[in-house]
């Protein structure tokens, strides 16, 4: 087999979305207040950090969601629980790669995504005043 061959051939047995998006995916987290502490977790596992937001991990893409959980001394700790998705290079793999390009993507979880930014809003959390009303912890009354 030529060489330029045997280069088609192989191109043809990598999915579409493992050349274009890859296998891991950058997720970027925004905290309203900023400066949050965050972490990654997928089937109870930590798998990525940020020390600070705004700020972004690295993650390995797979079929499974999610969840990023944030928190910041003086405000409730806050959830997001993060879908994977169907990467958008899939679709135009099942058609011009057919099931072995899609079946590629399909086992490095090059054809999910997930989504980013990621926006989470921090409630403040409340605390009662001697005088007995509730106030904000940044409150200084």
């Amino acid at each position: 087999m030529k060489p330029r061959h045997a280069a088609l051939v192989l191109l043809g047995l990598t999915g579409c979305s493992t050349i274009i998006e890859g296998r891991s995916q950058q997720i970027m987290v925004n905290t309203n207040p900023p400066g949050a502490d965050c972490g990654i977790y997928r089937n109870g596992e930590k798998i990525a950090s940020i020390a600070g937001t705004p700020g972004s991990a690295y993650i390995e893409k797979t079929k499974v969601d999610i969840r990023i959980e944030c928190g910041k001394h003086g405000y409730q700790d806050a959830t997001y629980l993060n879908h994977s998705g169907t990467a958008g290079a899939t679709w135009g793999n099942i058609v011009a790669g057919g099931l072995v390009g899609w079946g590629v993507d399909s086992a490095t979880g090059s054809d999910n995504k997930y989504e980013t930014p990621v926006n989470i809003t921090l409630v403040p959390e409340y605390k009662r005043s001697k005088k007995g009303r509730r106030k904000t912890s940044g409150d200084d009354r």
